[in-house]
């Protein structure tokens, strides 16, 4: 079944190997380059599922997962942290702000998907 995705990354080369994935697999893509972008896309649309990167200039991914958390529309919907960030202290953060899952880059599209299917 296809998801509506949000996919949140300031790297443009990472948010496209994100989106052919998820597109390839059926599932709709919208694309934010920092935490700032991808709160004005959760605009009251569908969203399935949030994909982001961690490290982010203007608003890094732990602060937007706090925001995301405090929007009505968006509190329950789950994020997946994807990113090269692996020390402890950054993934306790994360599942305190409220992130579901963390993904290390480089990541193989299969296990993206796989915890997409576990999430959404």
């Amino acid at each position: 079944m296809s998801k509506t995705i949000l996919v949140v990354d300031d790297s443009p080369s990472i948010r496209q190997v994100v989106g052919l994935t998820l597109r390839a697999a059926g599932h709709q893509v919208v694309e934010a380059v920092d935490g700032k972008d991808a709160l004005t896309k959760l605009d009251g649309r569908k969203i399935h599922l949030i994909v982001s990167d961690v490290n982010m200039p203007n608003m890094d991914g732990i602060s937007f997962v706090k925001e995301v958390k405090k929007l009505p529309d968006y509190c329950y919907t789950p994020i997946l942290m994807l990113t090269t960030e692996s020390e402890e202290s950054k993934k306790a953060a994360g599942r305190e702000a409220g992130a579901k899952a963390w993904l290390l880059k480089p990541f193989k599209p299969e296990m993206l998907l796989s915890a997409i299917t576990k999430l959404a």
